[in-house]
């Protein structure tokens, strides 16, 4: 493959694949730079072009522990700016009570213990979907889950409150494999509850997507639940540790929560939670609300 001379891909296919004449490290510094601006005068977004940038310096790292190009090169990246400032891509998008009692409502049948879970959790998308009933600790009503299906790469227990459990006691059990969430009895992929989360979404009447203003997307339950946990009182130790984030500074030596203590918690959520959901604003049908709360 061929490169307009003096392009990026042709500077670096140059210098990282041992061309004649490989491009000097002012040059290739250059280069980026105009090629950042370039993207972002296309319409791409800062994050875009971040991990455009991203991926090339992955190339060259490659290259220069294959001994391809010099430190010089790599250093190029030292001094680059990120176009996508720290912060200034974070959503502040949270489901408000009657949004969340229009879209349950409104949810498929495979689609509603999914995000009811969700809501009452905080887990992750990936971890409800990859959540068996082996992980299930009936006796302590905590879900276990292990560090494999857990971003943050260790293992997670969090409590099981009332609506969970009624969660739990309705969702039939595949005989085909331990999976709690299903669609038709089989595994549901990543991406598999994308277009019907939209669809349920469109049906109550919530904007969707990142692209749309105010728009809602499924990883907001986890926030929300942040949010609502920080508003219920919940203190920010159990609230670390039922979203899965370790503690840190002092609070490492000094607190130790317990599972009495985390489930003491949760039920203190799920108190306040109910109380804001049976005073949601009037649009929302009584019966809707009775409904979701039995």
């Amino acid at each position: 493959m061929t490169f307009p001379k003096r392009s990026l891909p042709w500077l670096f296919t140059n210098a990282a694949l041992g061309g004649l004449k490989p491009a000097p490290a002012s040059r290739l510094r250059g280069a980026i730079t105009d090629y950042q601006d370039t993207r972002l005068d296309q319409g791409a977004s800062p994050r875009t072009v971040d991990y455009e940038i991203s991926v090339i310096k992955t190339m060259v790292t490659r290259a220069f522990y294959a001994d391809k190009v010099d430190g010089k090169v790599l250093k190029v990246f030292k001094p680059l700016e990120r176009k996508l400032k720290h912060g200034s891509n974070a959503r502040k998008r949270i489901l408000a009570f009657d949004e969340y009692l229009k879209l349950i409502d409104n949810c498929p049948a495979h689609l509603k213990p999914i995000v009811t879970t969700a809501f009452y959790t905080g887990m992750r998308k990936g971890e409800l979907l990859k959540l068996k009933w082996s992980y299930i600790d009936r006796k302590a009503w905590f879900f276990r889950l292990p560090a494999k299906i857990v971003k943050e790469g260790r293992d997670k227990n969090i409590p099981i409150n009332e609506h969970v459990k009624g969660v739990l006691d309705s969702v039939p059990r595949s005989i085909n494999h331990d999976f709690v969430f299903t669609y038709r009895g089989n595994y549901i992929e990543e991406n598999g509850i994308k277009k019907s989360f939209k669809t349920a979404c469109k049906e109550a009447g919530i904007p969707h997507g990142t692209k749309t203003e105010n728009g809602l997307i499924f990883h907001d339950i986890r926030r929300t639940v942040k949010t609502h946990m920080v508003e219920a009182g919940v203190d920010k130790a159990h609230r670390d540790l039922i979203l899965g984030h370790s503690l840190k500074g002092m609070d490492v030596y000094y607190i130790a929560p317990t599972e009495k203590t985390l489930a003491e918690a949760m039920a203190k959520y799920s108190t306040w939670v109910d109380r804001k959901l049976e005073t949601a604003p009037a649009n929302v049908t009584q019966s809707v609300t009775q409904s979701h709360l039995e």
